[in-house]
Parts: structure tokens; sequence; C-alpha cells
């Protein structure tokens, strides 16, 4: 027998992952997925180059032709970085690992209870980091196995950008080519002038005022992006400056009294401004003498807030003639995030909740489902 010619699409099928058979007493069930960056697994060196790898290989966050790139990350980054940013992670480390990932699992699990006593339906709530473990995939794949046909992903962060937003979306479908019963997925773009979200950001705020007393000028700083992003249509920037605006209008704050500036800034390009680094060493110069500082982008503490904020920010403020240097804590499990983060999950669950629709609803429908199959001769 003659053996027919290979084409083009041997070579670029995706190889399925293996799945039960169908089965019609399956009760569907919904799942919520929040995402986070990530974390490497411990402050060492041999944990932070994979995740630096993985990180630094991503095209959304390094937009550099890979051909240039690689050769730069590998030979020179992965060489040196490690040790130095271990360092950093070792000074935020706590007993129970990194602070991001006990903050985001501690929401996961706050959500899921707050949803199930509310809503009443069947709902799978997890987390999952974009970068390290728990990865996107395996929890889309336990979601997957837990029978959710219909999983919102939320990533979980408010201003959106090419580079944290979309990456997210990214690893999402990247892991669906390699379903054959793919479940329908929704993302959620942004939430960085979500009312519950704004809400929940000036009274953390407030609460901290009234136990710490207050400074001359609060600073927000949020995560930078490249200048040129701005150029080629990313809304990053708009939105940050919104949330900065919402914010102190909750708070009452005159535009003299705060400031928005970008952080986080790496390579020798040109990023958002002003750099926060610049106005933590020009505002004590402007008689600002007692400063507050908070990350409205971050909703759980991480490197970028407890070590490049409240330390290393902290020790550019004193030198340059500061006397008074207060970080506001993320949001993390605090319960006004928390109630807002079920509000803006409930609002994108539109349409897929149904009213009276629990768990002993859907299991009852399936079982109907898998009778009516039957009498028709059908096994599954």
């Amino acid at each position: 027998m003659q053996r027919s010619a290979l084409s083009l699409t041997d070579f670029t099928m995706p190889r399925f992952l293996p799945e039960p058979s169908y089965k019609h007493d399956q009760p569907p069930r919904i799942g919520v997925l929040l995402v986070n960056l990530g974390t490497p697994a411990a402050p060492t060196a041999a944990a932070l180059k994979p995740y630096l790898r993985e990180f630094l290989s991503d095209p959304r966050v390094v937009e550099i032709p890979r051909l240039l790139w690689q050769p730069i990350l590998r030979g020179i980054i992965l060489n040196t970085r490690p040790k130095k940013s271990a360092l950093k992670y070792a000074s935020i480390w706590g007993k129970e690992g990194s602070p991001l990932q006990m903050w985001t699992a501690k929401q996961g699990s706050l959500l899921k209870g707050y949803l199930g006593e509310q809503l009443q339906a069947p709902l799978v709530v997890n987390y999952a980091m974009r970068y390290g473990q728990p990865s996107v995939a395996s929890r889309l794949d336990e979601m997957k196995a837990a029978g959710c046909d219909r999983i919102l992903v939320v990533p979980l962060y408010p201003q959106y950008a090419a580079s944290s937003t979309a990456s997210v979306g990214d690893a999402v479908f990247a892991q669906l080519r390699r379903y054959r019963n793919q479940p329908a997925v929704r993302t959620v773009h942004h939430f960085h002038d979500d009312p519950g979200y704004i809400a929940a950001l000036a009274q953390s705020v407030r609460e901290y005022w009234q136990m710490n007393g207050r400074g001359q000028h609060l600073l927000m700083s949020f995560h930078g992006i490249p200048r040129r992003s701005l150029d080629l249509g990313d809304p990053y920037h708009c939105h940050c400056l919104k949330t900065g605006r919402l914010l102190a209008e909750a708070l009452g704050l005159s535009a003299d009294q705060y400031t928005v500036a970008f952080q986080s800034r790496f390579g020798r390009a040109e990023w958002l401004k002003p750099y926060t680094s610049d106005v933590l060493s020009t505002l004590p110069r402007k008689n600002v003498r007692e400063l507050d500082v908070i990350c409205p982008g971050f909703v759980a503490d991480c490197l970028e807030t407890l070590e490049e904020i409240a330390m290393e920010g902290k020790q550019t403020f004193l030198s340059a003639g500061g006397t008074g240097f207060r970080y506001i804590p993320c949001m993390n499990d605090r319960p006004a995030w928390i109630h807002a983060l079920a509000g803006l999950v409930t609002r994108e669950l539109s349409g897929w909740l149904t009213p009276g629709w629990q768990a002993e609803t859907a299991l009852a429908e399936a079982r109907e489902s898998q009778q009516r199959a039957r009498a028709r001769g059908h096994q599954n």
C-alpha cells in the first residue's frame, strides 16, 4: 500500500490532552480562577533562575526579538540577577513563604467562602500564578476535571497592561488549545475604576491614617511599563491616572496633595514618568518631610511593595531629607476588598448564574439528561 504524503497539518496540529468520554450525567460547574504575577518557590538563586527565565522569556514582558534577547538573557542576566534578586526576596520572605502567594491564596479562599454563601451555586474557586506555581495550565486542568464547563479568569491587575493582563490571557488560551472539549472562558479586562475597588482602597487609607497618623503628601506608586507601550495603544497609563484621580477624590485630596508615579524600571529605555525613585528624592526639597505611600496597582503585598517601596523607597526618601515615611499596605485580605472582588466576579458571571441554579438542581438536570439519552439507546 502506498503511504500518503505528510501534510503541514501533521506538524502543526496540537497534541490534545487525553480526556474521559463525554457523559450526560456530569453536572455543570462554574470555575473562577484568580491569577497573579507569580513568585519563585524559595528565596534562593537556584529558585530564582527558572522563575526569571520564564518571566523574562515572555514576549509580552520583553518586546525584543527573541534572537537578540535570548543570548542576553541566558548569557548575562540569568548568570547575575538570580543571586541579587534572591537577597531581595529573602528580606520579605515569611513563615508562610512568599507574601504574594500567601495573600493570593487567602483571597481565593475568602472569595470562595463569600460567593458560596451569597450565590449558593456550584462554583470552583481557586488561584494561579502566571509565572511559577501553581501554574495557570495546572489549575485549568483541575477545574476541567472537576466538571467546569464555564470558567471566569480574573487577572488580579486593576489596570490593564499587555505585559500583565494580556499575558494571562496568552497562558489561558495556550492551554485551551490542548483541550478537545473546551470550556467556555471569560476574562476580566480591568477594574481600575470599579467603585468597590476604589472604595476599598480609600477605606484602607483612611483606617491607616486613623491608626498611624497622616503625612503631608500621598504618593501613589504604580508598576511602570516602557513609554513605548503607551504609544502603541496600551491603556495602562490612562488607567493608572484615573485610579489615582478617583482615589484622591474619595479621600478628598486636592491635586497638590498627591502624586502618581511609576516604579520598577528595568533597562535603559524610557518608561512611564515620573519615576517613583525621582519623586522620593525631590519631595523633601519641596518641603514634604512626612510622606505616605500606597501602591494601588497591587492587590497583594509582594516584592515590589514590601522591598522596593517599604524598604528601598523609605531609604531613598529619608536620605533625601525626609523625616517620616509610612507605607500603607496593600488590601490583601481586607473584608472590603474581598467584598469588592466578589461584586466584580458576580457581575462578570452575569448570564451564567441563573436564579435557583444550585448544585442539587444542576445534578438533577444532568441525571435527567442521562436518562433521556439512555432511552434513545445512548450509553453515556
